[in-house]
Parts: C-alpha cells; structure tokens; sequence
C-alpha cells in the first residue's frame, strides 16, 4: 500500500487526533481535549515553530505523524530540526511509514540549513531503536530534565 507524506492541513484535525492520542498512550500521558486542542493550534500557527506531516493511505486517511520544529545549531551556526513526536498506527507498521517520515523530516531539515535531523526515544523502545538504528548515528549524549 502507498502512502503520501504531507504536512497537516487545517482539514485534518480528526485524522491527526487519533494519532497523536495513541501516541501519548504509548508513553503513558493522558490527553484531554484541552491539551489536544493546544498542540493543535501550535500546529497550525504559522508564527510557532512545531510543524506536523501526516503519512495519508490511498483511501486519505492518516496512518502516520511527525512533529517536528526547527531549531538553531549554534555549534554550526546553522538550523537543522528537532523531531519531537513520531508514530505510526499498528496497522501501518512494518510498511516502510516511519522510515518515509522521518526521510520527509529529514528534506525538511535541508530546507532550513545544514543542522540535519536529531530525535530522542525511550531505551526500552526497540521496535524503533531498529528503524532508527539503520537511518541515523546513535549519539552518546546524555538527556536531562529539570520539571516545572
């Protein structure tokens, strides 16, 4: 099965609802509409920097998400994106969606500079870690987060 990578459209909020709500199913976060609606409008909002592509099936309907924004490599003095969000429906998996999202992402990254594409996932994710470990190097940075 085909499937076409597109950035979302105003059109296309409940394709991508469902598809961001598994997403953070899969990592444990509740979504309520409230949050939902916030994402997204900064989707939509061309003065905020998350964007959105959406891998749509033959029939229009999205299999697929990737959000991502772009962000300043100040070591490179260049811009390159930050993929924050990927998922793909259990249904779609294994079809070569997440690979084409993440290409997409990347054709994006070489439209706004040279920074190329960085993304973070859970250790324990290894169906992705397979994906990911055939289309990028692995870093040996370490993450941290300071909450609220």
């Amino acid at each position: 099965m085909a499937h076409e990578i597109r950035m979302a459209g105003d059109d296309d909020f409940f394709g991508w609802l469902p598809l961001f709500a598994a997403y953070c199913e899969f990592y444990e976060t509740e979504l309520d509409d409230a949050r939902a609606l916030i994402v997204w409008n900064w989707i939509r909002d061309e003065n905020d920097p998350l964007e959105a592509a959406l891998a749509v099936d033959d029939e229009g309907t999205p299999v697929g998400l990737a959000q991502f924004r772009v962000v300043p490599d100040t070591l490179r003095a260049t811009r390159g994106v930050f993929l924050g969000d990927l998922y793909v429906n259990e249904q779609a998996r294994g079809g070569g969606v997440g690979r084409a999202l993440i290409e997409f992402v990347h054709t994006r990254s070489l439209e706004v500079g040279s920074g190329g594409v960085s993304w973070i996932t859970a250790a324990d994710n290894a169906d992705a870690r397979r994906l990911y470990d055939t289309l990028a190097r692995r870093t040996d940075w370490v993450m941290y987060e300071m909450g609220a």
